[in-house]
């Protein structure tokens, strides 16, 4: 019981330190804004087109598109939206298996599955926003499955938006490269730079605000923390999960205390 009451703000702290997507993502304004206004102009316009987005893990791609469908879901009703991850599929031609599900097509096979894809992408409907996360999983000998995907939105006629998330700055570069000689060019690209020091800071201040009472980490703490991250890596799960664990560690040390307190009245 003593343990419960002391602990909570540990709890507390633990539970607003999950790499979860937040209400508001800071140091992500920019990014976010771009994201609104390209399903904006593309989803809400009727105007099929692809983007690419890329950054190094932890940097908030996953995190803001989340959020910003989240946010766009009354002006996204019109459409259909599916969202695949990539690594979950078994290979690279697994996805349009997948999409025809969500779809809801008719089972086929081989060529006649992605004809049966096209077909229903460039007859009359509503727009669909397919969204690909770990893009780079979908890498291929000649790179087809990339090729037929982001070839997808310039067909005549065509209802599809295409946006892709990955690790690589270079993979429209590196395996895209013949869609530049395509009049439309190369997808429009969105790159995510790692957190600076300062973002991260306002990243874990803003979580642990949300706790009541004293602070459970101090400020010298988290900016220790926040250069640390900053100066390897600048991802933002990595410095959220070294203060969990932190707290966890304060945790452990508040439970041994307790245990050894007098219990109030002077019972033994």
């Amino acid at each position: 019981r003593l343990f419960r009451q002391e602990g909570t703000c540990y709890q507390q702290a633990k539970q607003v330190l999950h790499a979860a997507v937040p209400d508001r993502l800071q140091g992500r304004e920019r990014e976010t804004g771009i994201l609104r206004q390209f399903l904006w102009e593309h989803v809400q316009g009727r105007r099929p087109g692809s983007l690419y987005v890329s950054g190094a893990p932890g940097t908030g791609k996953t995190a803001c598109l989340s959020r910003v469908l989240l946010d766009c879901k009354d002006e996204l009703a019109g459409s259909r939206t599916v969202v695949l991850n990539c690594m979950a599929l078994g290979s690279p031609h697994s996805v349009f298996p997948a999409l025809a599900q969500h779809l809801g097509l008719p089972v086929a096979t081989g060529r006649e599955r992605i004809r049966s894809l096209e077909k229903h992408l460039t007859a009359q409907g509503p727009m669909v926003l397919l969204v690909l996360d770990e893009l780079d999983q979908l890498e291929s000998k000649g790179q087809d499955v990339l090729y037929t995907l982001f070839e997808w939105p310039r067909l005549p006629s065509s209802r599809l938006v295409l946006v892709g998330l990955a690790n690589a700055l270079d993979l429209t570069d590196r395996s895209l490269a013949r869609l530049a000689a395509h009049p439309a060019g190369s997808p429009r690209l969105l790159h995510f730079p790692p957190y600076t020091k300062e973002q991260l800071t306002r990243i874990l201040q803003e979580r642990l605000g949300q706790v009541a009472g004293d602070p459970v980490l101090d400020s010298a703490a988290l900016q220790f923390c926040a250069r640390k991250v900053s100066a390897v890596s600048g991802d933002a799960r990595k410095a959220l999960d070294v203060c969990r664990r932190a707290v966890e560690v304060v945790e452990l040390e508040v439970r041994g205390q307790t245990l050894l307190k007098p219990l109030p009245g002077g019972e033994s």
